[in-house]
This record gives structure tokens, C-alpha cells and sequence, in this order.
């Protein structure tokens, strides 16, 4: 445990939206914390489900919880809901739990442990589980501890991590423990190129602000299901991904932690690629969801731009093309095959 006297306050920032299916257990996984010393600041941005109902039903039974109601202001100005959050926040640290994530229950005193032994640490982050949509089967431990990448994740030096954040982010968000201190001298939860998320533009800007303790294990778990905001807006993520990182590859900061290792046109041969396979995959969902016009038009972005690359993914991605022309089940011949269903 926490050495006695040491009991800095932990502020659980939580923005939901529909997700009445989760956000029991998410608040129940905070309440089972082996660390006490927190609050929950959640926000529910106009859900027309019963997911703030829920919310205000537990924060009843427990002071610690603050629930606040907005109109819906939508995934694209999410900072806006983040901003607010912390605005009455009085937490040392900033944690982040979207409301269909759960923590394991050590979480927060590993963190905090070591977070109050590096006072120059900005942030602590860990590996987490991703499951599917209810079945709570693990389909994978990310990032991976023996990845290349790893002998980053420690940001030490302070901007190194750019290494890595430049091409993709290995930080589950739901991990994130945040020195307010550190967060506040960055302006606060940030977003930027048409991104529908706050995590990368923000750790862009604590990457300059100190090291990070990774501790390497999960410490949460993440949902995967097709109607989840990642999977809604794929190709607008890989877009905003390249938008950030040609942004800040000639940052002072980024310039002096990798050099001249990574150049323009590496950057836009891996975006090049990532955004076929990014179509590819929105399309892919798009079908799931019986959005045939807008999945044909993910499959020829797929098909017709970034060059010939990938060329197994532009294959699937004229599969797929037929499929949402018939309106036919790609799910459906997945399976026949042997291969992984989306759904």
C-alpha cells in the first residue's frame, strides 16, 4: 500500500456517451481501486440512452462521484468535455476512464507509488487488455513488451518517445496518470487535425514536459465493437495521425530528440500505407453496420489513392467493394474462410 501520509488526490476525468451497457462496471472498477483517494469527474455529453441516469443512480451512494450533463457536443470537440472536467478537478494527478473502459484493481496505487517516487516524471502509463464487445475474451495485451519500440516508452529523454508517437501511439489512454502540473503547463487537453481524440495531440505536448514511468503490465482493459468511436472514424484517425505527425516532425523539440533519423518522405510511405489498410478496415465496419454508400466510398479511396501498396489490403478492399455493391455479408464469407469476423 500507499505509505501512510502520502495521499495525494487522484481526479478520474470519464467522458461517456451511450454507453449504458458499461458504465456500471466502469465506475464499479474505480470504486474496487486498492488506492481510495479519489474522485470521479464524470461527463455525460447528451447520451440518449440511460447512461447519466445509471451514472447519477451509483454517484448517490458515493461522495467521491460527481456526475455533469451536457447537450451533446460530439466526438470532434472532445477537448472542450476533457477541458471541463479538469476545470473542477482538484486532483495532484489526472486520470482518464471512458465510460466503457475498466481499470484492474491495482491500478492506481501502482501508479501513484511511482509517480511520488519521480517527481520528474510527467505522466505513468501501462499496457492494457482489448476485448470484444461482451464476451470478455482478451484478444491481446498491448503495447507488446518486447516490441523495438520499448526502449521508449520511458520518454527518457524527454521527447524521445517522438520515435514512436510518430508513426503510431503505443499508450492505451485508459492507463494514463497525468501530473496535473505537468498537464496544465501544456494548456490541457489538446486536439488537433480533425482527430476524434484528445490522447495523441496531448501526450504530442507532455512528451516535452518530462519522462514517463512505464510500468509493464495491464492495468485496464479497452472494448472493441463496430460501433465504437474508433471504429466509426478509422480513416479520419490514420488522417489526423499523418496531419500531426508532418506537423511536428520539424518541432524544435522532436528535431532535437530523433535527429535527422526520420524524414518527410518516410513518414508519407508509412501514412501511405496505413491509410489503404485504414479504408479498408472503415469500410469493412461500414458494412457491419449496413452502411453500403459510405463503405464504397472507403473502398475506392482504398483502391485508388496512396499509391500501389499494400497490395493484399487493395484486394480485400475490391472484395469489399463488391460486397457493398450486393449488399452482401463480408462477415459471412470471413468466416468461411477461416478468417477473423469484425463483428
Amino acid at each position: 500500500m500507499i505509505a501512510a501520509g502520502s495521499f495525494p488526490l487522484v481526479s478520474v476525468i470519464t467522458p461517456t456517451y451511450n454507453h449504458e451497457r458499461y458504465i456500471g462496471l466502469c465506475i464499479q472498477s474505480l470504486q474496487a481501486q486498492t488506492y481510495p483517494h479519489w474522485e470521479m469527474v464524470l461527463i455525460d455529453d447528451g447520451s440518449s440512452d440511460l447512461t447519466g441516469t445509471i451514472a447519477e443512480e451509483v454517484a448517490a451512494g458515493d461522495g467521491r462521484i460527481r456526475v455533469l450533463r451536457q447537450a451533446n457536443t460530439g466526438i470532434f470537440r472532445l477537448a472542450e468535455t476533457y477541458n471541463r472536467a479538469l476545470a473542477v478537478a482538484r486532483g495532484k494527478y489526472i486520470a482518464v476512464l471512458e465510460g466503457d473502459d475498466t481499470w484492474e484493481a491495482h491500478k492506481l496505487e501502482l501508479q501513484v507509488r511511482a509517480m511520488e517516487a519521480q517527481p520528474d516524471a510527467a505522466m505513468c502509463w501501462g499496457q492494457a487488455f482489448n476485448t470484444g464487445n461482451d464476451d470478455g475474451k482478451v484478444i491481446r495485451s498491448y503495447p507488446a513488451i518486447d516490441s523495438p519500440d520499448a526502449r521508449w516508452y520511458m520518454n527518457d529523454p524527454a521527447g524521445s518517445i517522438f520515435q514512436v508517437f510518430l508513426f503510431r501511439n503505443p499508450i492505451p489512454a485508459l492507463t494514463m496518470l497525468i501530473r496535473r502540473e505537468a498537464l496544465e503547463k501544456t494548456g490541457g487537453f489538446r486536439q488537433s487535425c480533425g482527430l476524434p481524440l484528445v490522447d495523441l495531440p496531448t501526450l504530442y505536448e507532455l512528451a516535452f514536459q518530462g519522462k514517463f514511468i512505464f510500468i509493464p503490465q495491464p492495468l485496464g482493459t479497452w472494448r472493441s465493437y463496430p460501433t465504437q468511436i474508433t471504429k466509426i472514424h478509422t480513416a479520419a484517425m490514420w488522417e489526423g495521425c499523418r496531419c500531426l505527425a508532418m506537423q511536428y516532425l520539424h518541432h524544435p523539440g522532436v528535431a532535437a530528440a530523433v535527429g535527422k533519423e526520420i524524414t518527410p518522405s518516410q513518414l508519407t510511405a508509412y501514412y501511405n500505407r496505413m491509410l489503404v489498410i485504414g479504408y479498408s478496415r472503415s469500410g469493412r465496419y461500414k458494412l457491419i453496420r449496413k452502411e453500403f454508400a459510405s463503405a464504397r466510398k472507403d473502398y475506392l479511396r482504398s483502391l485508388l489513392h496512396y499509391g500501389w501498396v499494400e497490395p493484399v489490403w487493395k484486394l480485400r478492399s475490391l472484395t469489399g467493394l463488391f460486397f457493398s455493391l450486393f449488399r452482401l455479408d463480408v462477415e459471412g464469407l470471413a468466416r468461411f474462410l477461416g478468417k477473423k469476423a469484425y463483428r
